[in-house]
């Protein structure tokens, strides 16, 4: 059962003083960690995100995902970082994947294999020890409260390096996410490119799972950029926007869930659910976002 967290500390709850309720969260270092590591997670599972559902890589995602209950489990019966762990196994999922090139798309029975086998594998990792219960409820659903200043290091590290990375692919990326044939033929390495972007969805991943778990993948990955995509079809206002749901998300899950016994990746899934679902239904959207980008790049030469 999850313990709120105000009244262990003496406190009773939010007042309307804001200011000092915040100065009251961030006198706990575990908080400092949280928000430290969510904002940057947030920030990273947007940008990246946003790719993710132009290339329509949603069941891939998730399957990756999963394969991260495998690397984790693993990290920690050999008594190795979590976080390693997940970036190693996933990384290696993604790689696979990508060297399906074109084809992962309408490979949905390789991408469950792979998801079927992953679990398999981690829950034959957790029958070894009995000792990994409680390890394994943190890397199904997260728990970000509990993220050490190491694993914060390792998510800021990777995410210099993933979103470093990402911009260097940009422009190219972005054209054969949305039309690769054209793509190909303006001397675009489609392939190459679509490996390389695996392998910074599967840092991606690892990281967000130190935050919403493996199950919970999809309330920081997919949900705010297919929101945004909902809004907007320029790919720069929509990974903007996409980010700043994303931090809010965050932000308010780890707030609330500082004061109410339940654990905030619930509170962060929630509360990006509720954007998603409240921006469909409030907006009239933008029609197909991947037609609307391809008239975007195609006058873009590629780098």
């Amino acid at each position: 059962m999850f313990i709120p967290l105000a009244p262990v500390f003496g406190l009773t709850g939010p007042t309307w003083n804001l200011l000092a309720d915040l100065q009251d969260i961030f006198q706990y270092p575990f908080m400092r960690n949280a928000f430290v590591a969510g904002t940057v997670v947030a920030l990273m599972a947007a940008t990246v995100g946003y790719f993710v559902v132009v290339r329509r890589l949603a069941f891939a995602c998730d399957a990756l995902s999963h394969g991260g209950f495998a690397g984790a489990t693993g990290a920690v019966l050999l008594g190795v970082n979590v976080f390693l762990g997940l970036v190693v196994f996933i990384c290696a999922a993604g790689v696979a994947m990508g060297l399906l090139g074109e084809r992962l798309r309408g490979r949905d029975i390789a991408i469950g294999a792979t998801l079927t086998f992953s679990l398999a594998l981690g829950s034959f990792f957790l029958s070894i020890s009995s000792k990994m219960a409680g390890q394994a409820t943190n890397i199904l659903f997260g728990n970000i409260l509990a993220i050490s200043p190491t694993d914060v290091t390792y998510v800021a590290v990777f995410a210099v390096v993933a979103l470093a990375a990402l911009a260097f692919l940009y422009r190219p990326l972005l054209f054969a996410s949305v039309d690769p044939d054209i793509a190909d033929t303006r001397g675009v390495p489609v392939r190459a490119v679509g490996i390389a972007f695996m392998v910074l969805l599967g840092i991606t991943i690892a990281a967000s799972v130190q935050v919403v778990g493996v199950l919970l993948i999809f309330g920081l990955l997919i949900l705010p950029a297919a929101a945004a995509q909902h809004v907007t079809a320029q790919p720069s206002r929509a990974i903007g926007l996409a980010t700043l749901i994303a931090i809010l998300c965050v932000w308010l899950g780890l707030l609330v869930g500082f004061y109410l016994p339940y654990p905030p990746s619930f509170f962060i899934t929630s509360f990006a659910f509720a954007s998603y679902v409240g921006i469909r239904t409030l907006t009239p959207g933008v029609g197909s976002t991947r037609r609307r980008s391809v008239r975007a790049v195609q006058s873009v030469p590629a780098a």
